[in-house]
């Protein structure tokens, strides 16, 4: 099995063949059907790098939305007001203030690849895995392209896995 550093290496070079704008679109549409998602008012996305799944349509339904801002070792729960701005880490960021995280009911957690234990691959910041251990009772879930999906990912004590997944 690759360690991380060469999955992470692998799963960009993938998604750089992808049509990353059709398969957002397939991954909304299933997420819309799922019922842990009709039945959260308070929902955290991401906003997408580079050939990552953009999830923004979701933004069009009738939720409220948050987006996570890096602070230190952190990341902190900002509501979308429509305003981004770039980070020091290259991410586009919320331009609100913080609130508390336990306001969430489903939070998107972004992946570069997932595997059939709902383990993910994230960019090796480890910001998602200490934010999802601090709130574990919030449900979780992440969308990938059915290219990055696998039987098994290489994970440390402190990985978290989501609670659901959703593959096209």
């Amino acid at each position: 099995m690759d360690n991380k550093t060469d999955l992470r290496i692998k799963a960009k070079i993938i998604r750089k063949e992808l049509d990353i704008k059709n398969i957002s679109q397939k991954l909304c549409s299933k997420l819309r059907k799922e019922e842990y998602y009709i039945n959260s008012k308070n929902v955290m996305l991401y906003y997408p790098l580079k050939n990552e799944v953009d999830l923004l349509d979701l933004l069009n339904d009738n939720k409220n939305f948050y987006f996570p801002k890096v602070f230190e070792d952190r990341l902190l729960v900002c509501p979308y007001s429509g305003e981004f701005k770039q980070s020091k880490l290259k991410i586009m960021e919320p331009c609100t203030e913080p609130v508390e995280a336990n306001i969430l009911d489903l939070i998107i957690v972004p992946a570069l690849m997932l595997d059939f234990k709902n383990y993910r691959l994230g960019y090796g910041g480890g910001f998602y895995d200490r934010f999802l251990a601090q709130n574990s009772n919030i449900t979780t879930v992440s969308l990938i392209p059915v290219e990055l999906f696998t039987e098994s990912l290489p994970h440390d004590e402190f990985d978290i896995a989501v609670n659901h997944k959703i593959v096209v």
